[in-house]
């Protein structure tokens, strides 16, 4: 399959079968992954992949300070609200997957139980936590790699038959990821990725996001 097909065929999994994922399978998607560019081929990224016991504390953790209030707490700083056009593409996505659960608008108890679902990680079998060193704050070059690495991971899980989303939902109380992944306090949790094999029964793995037109971000100047 060419690049462009494959790409196009990717998309995001929510919904997992119960099954375990070999640690080989999570290392050859790693071991993939890890071609992504990075500045000056500093790759500043470390990759703590999570499963069994501990992935359940995180889940545990992060839905029991989620519904004691608990504030949000991000290794680094972050702006949780978007804006225009950005913020009708995050409502937009939100409305397939709704429609696609049967999740009316109103329905409060639904919309908490998907909300919940992405603090459990989406009860995927792996979690892959990607950080970087706390010390290279402010971070936007490392950030700018760690994204390089997620693109690769999703695609070369994609490959093997494998499903991810990236998850930001799952890492919002780092504090919970940093205990029960045991991330040293000297690395900043980027993001993580949940890992499985899809559940193809689980309807909104079936919802397909859009993608906008070049015309509406791509400037070509001096063609």
């Amino acid at each position: 399959m060419k690049f462009t097909d494959f790409a196009k065929s990717r998309k995001s999994v929510r919904g997992f079968l119960d099954k375990p994922v070999p640690k080989q399978v999570v290392d050859d998607i790693i071991n993939a992954a890890k071609w992504a560019p990075s500045s000056y081929n500093t790759q500043t990224w470390r990759v703590h992949a999570v499963t069994g016991d501990p992935l359940e504390k995180i889940r545990k953790g992060n839905t029991e300070n989620t519904l004691a209030g608990k504030p949000y707490v991000r290794d680094f700083p972050y702006k949780e609200e978007y804006e225009g056009e950005h913020r009708k593409r995050q409502v937009d996505v939100a409305i397939q997957l709704f429609e696609a659960m049967g999740i009316e608008r109103d329905d409060k108890e639904k919309r908490m139980d998907w909300m919940l679902r992405g603090f459990r990680q989406f009860d995927a079998p792996v979690s892959l936590v990607l950080t970087y060193d706390r010390h290279l704050e402010p971070a936007a070059i490392s950030q700018f790699s760690l994204g390089s690495l997620a693109y690769g991971i999703v695609l070369a899980a994609w490959e093997r038959g494998l499903g991810c989303v990236i998850n930001g939902q799952g890492i919002m109380q780092s504090d919970v990821v940093h205990e029960h992944a045991q991330i040293p306090d000297d690395e900043s949790i980027m993001i993580c990725i949940a890992l499985g094999y899809p559940d193809d029964s689980f309807p909104a793995n079936h919802v397909r996001s859009e993608r906008a037109d070049n015309s509406d971000f791509v400037r070509y100047v001096g063609f």
